[in-house]
């Protein structure tokens, strides 16, 4: 029976090495479709974007700026004419609209309450005029929502809207809850959070998009000007399952020059030593990130940058493959 169960017109069982090697080669040959992000060392140290079907989480302390940071990527993805849906699970959905709003429209937080009607529906005019993409953004209370719901949120916006998004933002992650565990039902926080970044990631790869989510520090990394991923709070399985996980650390130094600096932790889709360290600008009145000049770079210590030669260069300086075995 098991025999002629087995019978299918299907013949692939697997990748046939030797046999498929064209089809491999192919493979490495075909350009991944990959989402530009608006700031220069992100693109080189994600080597042009961000992929589908990833988990991305943005590590930092309390107020260090993991909400501005997500708020800045959703609204220059927004600004591609890519569908963005942003998940919120802390602040309410309006709080989340306003940095968005202050960084889109390019008026201070403080100042938008104070910006005349008129004014304000010409900004958003000239913005809908500048995009073909539509921003979501969707409120749960606190540690209620998990993937279940997520999936449901988008069938509903599927139906309602004609709405797929391109990316997903989920702020953040440790305060989701588990669609496998109960919080508090003899599941350890280790447990608990690792198994809230696996549904994530099976959800991005389930509907093809990337996500974007955030993680806080331990105490000790608070205070820490090198973060590690040791640092990681409640649970190390958050950085074993990521793909491409990154800190944002600040200081009083780096607070008066408006600057905050960026570590790879863990990156999939390049070399993380190259470019580990890298300084980005922050207005934080606007809610926004903006490269700085190559001068602010020259004080990081094994930042990697020197080192920053890409694979085809260094084979070329091995002579093109000359010293190859085959």
């Amino acid at each position: 029976m098991s025999t002629a169960l087995s019978v299918s017109f299907d013949q692939k069982v697997g990748h046939d090495y030797l046999q498929e090697s064209k089809e491999r080669y192919e493979y490495y040959n075909r350009k991944e479709e990959r989402l530009e992000l608006d700031l220069e060392f992100f693109n080189k140290i994600t080597r042009g974007g961000i992929p589908s079907k990833t988990l991305n989480i943005c590590l930092a302390g309390t107020g260090v700026g993991k909400t501005m940071f997500m708020t800045h990527l959703a609204s220059s993805v927004l600004l591609q004419g890519k569908n963005v849906l942003y998940v919120t699970l802390e602040m309410a959905e309006e709080r989340i609209a306003e940095r968005i709003d202050a960084n889109l429209l390019n008026v201070g937080m403080s100042d938008l309450e104070e910006l005349p009607y008129k004014m304000y529906e010409t900004k958003i005019n000239k913005l809908q005029k500048k995009t073909t993409g539509q921003l979501i953004i969707k409120e749960y209370p606190t540690a209620t929502a998990h993937t279940g719901h997520f999936k449901n949120l988008l069938s509903e916006l599927a139906l309602k809207k004609s709405f797929k998004p391109d990316i997903v933002f989920i702020d953040y992650l440790n305060i989701c809850s588990s669609a496998r565990f109960k919080a508090g039902a003899n599941v350890n926080s280790y447990t608990y959070i690792k198994s809230i970044a696996e549904e994530l990631r099976g959800l991005a790869v389930e509907i093809d998009v990337p996500i974007f989510s955030a993680t806080q520090t331990t105490r000790g990394g608070f205070v820490s000007s090198d973060v590690g991923l040791e640092d990681t709070s409640e649970s190390f399985g958050l950085p074993a399952t990521a793909d491409f996980m990154f800190a944002l650390i600040s200081s009083e130094e780096l607070e008066e020059k408006n600057q905050i600096m960026v570590k790879q932790l863990k990156n999939r889709y390049n070399d993380p030593t190259i470019n580990r360290k890298f300084i980005l600008g922050v207005d934080r009145s606007k809610m926004r990130f903006y490269d700085v000049e190559q001068s602010a770079q020259t004080d990081l210590v094994e930042s990697g940058q020197e080192d920053s030669l890409s694979t085809d260069n260094k084979f070329k300086q091995l002579g093109k493959f000359s010293d190859f075995k085959i």
